[in-house]
């Protein structure tokens, strides 16, 4: 399973960056081969300064060997031999009416001393973060989120959309990250649903990334916005450093592992704000989107 899952986030990782960089029409991914001290290693793209993407990252990576001491307490092992690998993306555009999307699928598992399987699983989802709320993209990119679920279980949409906006929700702000979409983790074998079953749907949710986010990106690239604009796209950013910096667990199990620091932190925006105590002004654009943020909404 972590060969065939691997060999899929390689190809997804090529199509994704070869469709990027035809809407952007400017920029490439550079590309880093790195490798982890303690064991397996990743292909690291980035993307910037573009005509349409400001940043970008869409990286893969497969690691393993012992699971750290900090980890070991967290899933409550002993000591313990590890392999995880998956795909991370996230794109900051440069205009402040497309949004920022992160999407994440990943495969885990754990050893015993003797080599077995003690533990697997499949985890992922992706998530939309506007500035400013078109309430149709956010109903486009949930569609397509559901219309994936929908293939496999007819309650998967409602619990990963559930699941999204409780983990994507900014604690100290009491607000959320962005309008959600799907998040799911622990995807373990069950009587109804086998590890095979769990890959078919964690890879049919990885392949309609494109279609969720390339239209948005296509129908607001071009819109015209002034400083004022750009100015709260990048205090909104900011909210997503904190949430990234303080919440995210990806980023934590990456910083815990050993994890190549400059892979890690791509998620970060290339130019923030946080101004004090910033507040928009009532019946505007910007508190709109506020309103949204602190009252999630079921978008279909």
């Amino acid at each position: 399973m972590k060969d065939k899952f691997y060999d899929y986030i390689q190809t997804l990782q090529d199509t994704i960056t070869n469709k990027l960089e035809e809407i952007d029409g400017k920029a490439t991914f550079h590309q880093d081969i790195w490798k982890r001290p303690e064991g397996g290693g990743g292909r690291t793209r980035v993307i910037e300064n573009g005509n349409v993407f400001e940043k970008g990252g869409v990286n893969i990576s497969g690691v393993h060997g012992e699971l750290p001491k900090s980890m070991q307490a967290y899933f409550g092992v002993e000591e313990a031999d590890f392999f995880a690998c998956g795909l991370s993306l996230v794109l900051h555009p440069k205009n402040p009416m497309v949004p920022t999307v992160h999407a994440n699928w990943r495969y885990f598992e754990m050893y015993g001393k003797d080599g077995e399987i003690i533990d697997q699983w499949f985890g992922g989802g992706q998530d939309l973060t506007p500035y400013y709320l078109f309430e149709e993209d956010a109903l486009h990119f949930h569609t397509v989120c559901k219309d994936a679920c929908d293939k496999h279980d007819p309650t998967f949409y409602e619990t990963y959309k559930k699941r999204c906006d409780e983990y994507f929700w900014n604690t100290h702000r009491n607000e959320a990250r962005g309008v959600g979409g799907l998040f799911f983790d622990y995807c373990k074998a069950t009587p109804e649903m086998t590890m095979q079953n769990w890959y078919n749907f964690v890879t049919e949710v990885g392949n309609s990334f494109l279609n969720s986010y390339i239209p948005i990106v296509i129908k607001r690239k071009d819109l015209a916005y002034t400083q004022e604009q750009r100015d709260w796209q990048e205090i909104r950013r900011g909210r997503y450093v904190e949430f990234n910096l303080v919440h995210d667990k990806g980023t934590l199990f990456g910083l815990k592992t050993n994890g190549r620091i400059e892979s890690i932190l791509m998620s970060l925006p290339p130019h923030v704000q946080w101004r004090y105590d910033h507040h928009p002004k009532e019946g505007s654009e910007e508190e709109k989107l506020l309103k949204v943020l602190k009252q999630p909404k079921d978008w279909v």
